[in-house]
């Protein structure tokens, strides 16, 4: 894909919103319903892998995304897989309902695998996703780190996983986990292209919503929430009514991107505050992004 679909350094934010993508959950397919004629065609739909799911539940989302015209982007979750065997009846299911060519993995949330899959990279070297029509697989990218595996570790799955893409015959990418703070981001994105990775990188932003929840989830997944942080943001540690888009931060992001350095960059959102509200929110803010 061209890079006219990230912003340049001149501040673009319009740009920055090109190709953005967005996640949705099994359970989430009325409210995909909802939002469709709020987003572009082909927008790339992330289908969670969460563990009150089903198989079942998870296919059906993925093909409500590719009936109502965008591109579904299955999660898969290497430990709460119990056999190669449940991989591959997930992927022929996929297959035969949605005909994905993008997968994004992931180790999971248990601390033990279930299965024979300890982490992302061993679903990778299986070979299994060409098989089964996958050309494009991504992975997760940790700017503000992760609460429980260290920086070197971190540095060395990225790569790993980039590499064993490569060797597998399979295009790449990177999804972030999202934050408040564009610090980080672009000291993540300048080191991981010091390290020979030129793969897309989709920073995660979280959408609008309340900022309880946000609060809530930034706890989960390790986000920075200082009060210089939040504030920055947009929203206050001491006023938790309300809800807080990312605006500025998409600003500074735009300000600061640099494709010589950072490389190719795009938009994923996290849908905490609803599908239709952060499609809502993208449009308004693509038309205004200086008015809010």
């Amino acid at each position: 894909m061209a890079d006219r679909d990230a912003a340049s350094s001149s501040g673009d934010v319009p740009a920055l919103l090109n190709n953005f993508s967005l996640e949705m959950t099994g359970k989430d397919v009325s409210a995909l319903e909802d939002a469709a004629p709020l987003m572009p065609a082909g927008t790339r739909v992330s289908v969670t892998f969460l563990g009150n799911e089903d198989l079942q539940m998870r296919v059906d989302a993925a093909a409500a995304a590719r009936r109502l015209g965008f591109v579904p982007v299955p999660h898969i979750s290497a430990r709460r897989l119990n056999s190669q065997a449940e991989f591959e009846q997930f992927l022929e299911a996929l297959a035969t309902a949605a005909a994905p060519q993008d997968v994004f993995v992931v180790g999971g949330d248990p601390a033990e695998a279930q299965g024979p899959y300890e982490d992302a990279l061993s679903l990778i070297r299986t070979g299994l996703l060409g098989q089964y029509g996958i050309k494009h697989v991504a992975f997760g990218g940790y700017p503000e780190g992760h609460p429980e595996i260290n920086d070197q570790r971190l540095w060395e799955a990225v790569t790993d996983k980039y590499s064993a893409a490569a060797e597998q015959g399979l295009e790449s990418s990177i999804i972030t986990q999202f934050g408040f703070d564009a610090d980080p981001v672009f000291g993540w994105l300048s080191a991981l292209r010091r390290r020979g990775v030129d793969a897309p990188v989709r920073i995660g932003v979280p959408g609008p919503a309340g900022v309880k929840r946000l609060l809530n989830y930034a706890r989960r997944f390790g986000v920075g929430t200082s009060a210089g942080i939040v504030q920055k943001y947009g929203f206050s540690l001491t006023n938790l009514l309300g809800t807080a888009g990312p605006d500025r931060l998409i600003r500074e992001f735009a300000s600061r991107y640099s494709h010589a350095e950072h490389g190719r960059m795009l938009l994923h959102f996290y849908t905490f505050g609803g599908i239709k509200t952060t499609a809502d929110w993208i449009r308004a803010f693509r038309q205004d992004p200086g008015g809010r």
